[in-house]
């Protein structure tokens, strides 16, 4: 009798255990298996939050099967104490395990609100946007200048949400005067800018920003990006290009950056500057004209004078043999690139052809025949507009 029950103890021993271990591999596959998510979702995790209140929010919007298992993985996994406050982007059919470890890891937020601050040429704005999960793509939510517009309420309330993102979007071509006067007016950054950065110094680029960062390190930033920028320039540049420092290099990319907006004249425009200074011609550019003006404090916002074409300054290319003393703007890295790379294009003229580009000519009759037709666009454009 007592074989009998041990026997049957054991078989029940056995039957529970292998039932336990079955459980357990379900519960293993369940975790680390795809989930039912059909559609990118943001699940958003408040300062203070655990994961009780994260499995429950994630079970209800159908990220999870089992809450309790998204619970008990991650214990076992032990990250139930790395829990991070933030707004997170959460992948169609991710696993619990996948998703424990986009709200574990850290670092910026994925998804939720943003504010991009943009500095422009002729403006600055900031713009709030929203992620949409299901396209993953901003939507634009609002948008003002700060210091012209009222601030709208959707920017006060998101400033002091707690998962909102910055990011500062330097446009190609903008002074630095335009940069740090842009930097003051925004109410997330602190500090004193002292000096304005060199003219040149600062890359074009996109910058994650937090509130309370000083603004000279994120200047500081902005510089060691642009340094380099022109040392790979340098570095990469055709050894016949008339230009004799990193300096001379970002000067003429600058002067680049001014003429064009479109990428790919780049070179074009480049190969036309280059020719001038081989052939000891004055490269007759407005732009460094207008930069000798406006000392890049603003935008001029009107033609050029004939008698400012003549006046006299360090940076009238129209009098001054060669390239100017300083870059007149902060060049982005193409033109960079562009100044140390130039088409091998034997063109030395250049005029706008209505388009947003411009027509080449190596010759003055070629180039003045441009010259007539740009001048024509011009005139029928004005009649169109009276």
């Amino acid at each position: 009798m007592w074989r009998s029950i041990a026997s049957n103890a054991v078989t029940f021993l056995v039957v529970a255990l292998f039932l336990a271990g079955g459980v357990i591999m379900w519960g293993r596959g369940q975790y680390e298996g795809p989930g039912p998510l059909a559609e990118a979702i943001c699940v958003q995790v408040d300062r203070g939050s655990n994961f009780r209140r994260v499995s429950r929010d994630l079970e209800a919007q159908g990220a999870v099967s089992s809450g309790s298992i998204f619970r008990m993985g991650a214990d076992y996994a032990g990250k139930t104490s790395d829990l991070k406050a933030g707004s997170f982007l959460v992948e169609p059919g991710a696993s619990m395990e996948e998703i424990v470890d986009v709200i574990t890891r850290g670092g910026a937020s994925t998804c939720g609100t943003e504010v991009v601050y943009r500095i422009g040429v002729n403006r600055m704005s900031a713009q709030v946007r929203e992620l949409d999960p299901a396209t993953n793509r901003f939507v634009e939510k609002a948008e003002y200048q700060p210091g012209v517009d009222e601030v709208p309420a959707l920017y006060t309330e998101v400033r002091d949400a707690q998962d909102t993102r910055y990011r500062i979007a330097l446009a190609e071509g903008v002074t630095s005067w335009q940069v740090v006067t842009a930097l003051r007016g925004m109410d997330v950054l602190q500090g004193a800018v002292d000096e304005i950065p060199p003219e040149g110094a600062l890359a074009p680029d996109s910058y994650e920003v937090r509130p309370g960062d000083q603004r000279s390190d994120v200047l500081a930033r902005m510089a060691e990006q642009q340094e380099l920028w022109v040392s790979a320039a340098w570095e990469a540049r055709d050894p016949d290009v008339p230009l004799e420092s990193p300096e001379e290099l970002l000067t003429l990319a600058s002067i680049i950056e001014k003429e064009t907006a479109v990428a790919d004249e780049r070179r074009q425009v480049s190969s036309v500057f280059i020719n001038r200074l081989n052939r000891g011609m004055r490269l007759q550019t407005d732009p460094t004209v207008i930069y000798g003006i406006t000392r890049g404090q603003g935008v001029l916002g009107r033609g050029l004078r004939r008698s400012e074409l003549r006046a006299a300054t360090p940076w009238n290319t129209y009098v001054i043999q060669g390239l100017p003393p300083t870059p007149i703007a902060n060049p982005g890295r193409a033109s960079l690139m562009a100044a140390g790379q130039p088409d091998g294009s034997p063109y030395i003229f250049f005029v706008a052809d209505g388009t947003g580009g411009h027509a080449f000519a190596e010759t003055l009759e070629e180039h003045n025949r441009n010259v007539a037709r740009w001048r024509e666009i011009e005139a029928e454009r004005a009649n169109q507009d009276n």
